[in-house]
């Protein structure tokens, strides 16, 4: 899942609660589960370590920014995909009737930076971007 030469991220992130949280990353998303207490789940989200807080008052919160004609919620995290498991993702989710908020799409077609791109809030309202570059060379492109 990650390439071990590139250094791991750490990221703790509130909840409301934990078991469809688990149900969300583990079995949908398929990501693995580690260590976890009746307040915490760490999981394996494509080689780097997310942490499930419950914190019900935190968890959601965010505001927004128009990009491409979109809201993107300013807060939010992800991971770059292959283009090939981008795609594969995007299609379980939409056989989950998952309800996204910024549907799959590519932005900057035929460009320097052409990538897929998709929003999602997982049961808490913590929004998700799953991307991939055509070229992953073109990550930084201007």
């Amino acid at each position: 899942m990650s390439d071990s030469k590139i250094p791991r991220f750490h990221l703790a992130f509130p909840v409301k609660e934990l078991e469809k949280t688990m149900t969300f990353y583990r079995d949908l998303l398929g990501c693995k589960t580690g260590r976890s207490s009746e307040k915490w789940i760490d999981f394996d989200f494509w080689g780097h370590q997310v942490v499930a807080h419950v914190s019900p008052e935190d968890a959601g919160k965010s505001a927004s920014n128009e990009v491409d004609g979109h809201a993107v919620p300013a807060k939010h995290f992800g991971v770059i995909l292959e283009w090939d498991e981008f795609h594969e993702l995007a299609d379980r989710l939409k056989e989950h009737e998952i309800n996204f908020v910024i549907e799959p799409y590519v932005r900057f077609e035929g460009k320097p930076g052409e990538q897929a791109t998709m929003f999602l809030l997982d049961p808490s309202g913590n929004a998700l971007e799953f991307k991939s570059f055509r070229d992953e060379s073109q990550i930084f492109a201007k």
